[in-house]
């Protein structure tokens, strides 16, 4: 893969993107808040693969998968008016399918293209199939880790404005309470994720969040989030409780042992 076919990459995403534009306000504003987001993972990925020291050719790669990793959040969302994935259909599979209805990938190898697919289905699993080479995992990993460092961000500028501006696409039908599972405070306790498919409440999904800090892959990646502050953000928003209190403790003290450790991820 060369640059030239990673410039026609980026155009014909710009313009089937551009179909799904609307006039009408909120869908427009979703339409484009998913676009974003999928440049901001472009940007993520190099610089992550930057940081692990690939090369020009596996930086193309890692930044085409990203580029369509949510190209089915557009028709999710047009024929679903939601990105929840449990009450439309799963984002990342419907991805895959429709890379897979055009001719996109024939300037890849195969190798590239079954790459390019893969990751993109796993990039929203709980856990990656064990069974994969170590380079489709490394890819995975690439685009898992690019993700979450925009997720996050997104969230916390959503929070900050959400009594202002709600977006029922980004709640996702969420029960609006501080309630929470009391199992998923165990759960983080032990250094474990928590599957998006069972939270049930707002402040659910933001304890899912904080537990992706255990799905973290790369090193430069733990670097980021502590210079940002995305744990101690994502806190603060959380209920004041001795539950959340402990959660921040652990969490702390597993973030500043991943930054003293010297790799992290499989290359």
């Amino acid at each position: 893969m060369n640059q030239d076919d990673l410039s026609y990459f980026y155009s014909w995403f710009r313009d089937y993107v551009q179909s799904y534009y609307s006039k009408d306000p909120y869908v427009q504003m979703n339409i484009t808040s998913r676009e974003e987001h999928t440049y901001r993972v472009c940007k993520n990925i190099v610089m992550i693969g930057r940081d692990l020291k690939l090369d020009e050719e596996q930086l193309r790669l890692g930044e085409t998968m990203a580029l369509f990793h949510d190209i089915g959040r557009f028709e999710q969302f047009k024929t679903y008016q939601t990105f929840s994935d449990r009450h439309s259909q799963n984002h990342a599979v419907l991805s895959v399918e429709i890379l897979q209805q055009t001719n996109l990938f024939k300037r890849v190898t195969e190798e590239e293209k079954s790459i390019i697919y893969k990751a993109i289905s796993y990039h929203n699993l709980y856990t990656l199939p064990a069974h994969e080479t170590n380079r489709c995992l490394l890819y995975a990993r690439l685009l898992r880790d690019a993700d979450k460092l925009d997720i996050w961000p997104e969230i916390l500028a959503y929070e900050s404005n959400r009594h202002r501006h709600p977006n029922p696409a980004i709640e996702q039908d969420f029960v609006d309470t501080q309630d929470y599972s009391q199992g998923f405070i165990e759960r983080i306790l032990h250094s474990r994720c928590i599957d998006v498919v069972e939270t049930k409440t707002y402040t659910d999904m933001k304890l899912c969040m904080l537990s992706w800090i255990f799905d973290i892959n790369f090193l430069p990646t733990y670097h980021y989030i502590h210079h940002h502050r995305y744990v101690d953000r994502l806190i603060s928003s959380l209920p004041q409780t001795a539950d959340i209190e402990r959660v921040q403790k652990h969490v702390h003290a597993y973030l500043e042992n991943k930054l003293t450790e010297t790799t992290v991820g499989s290359s």
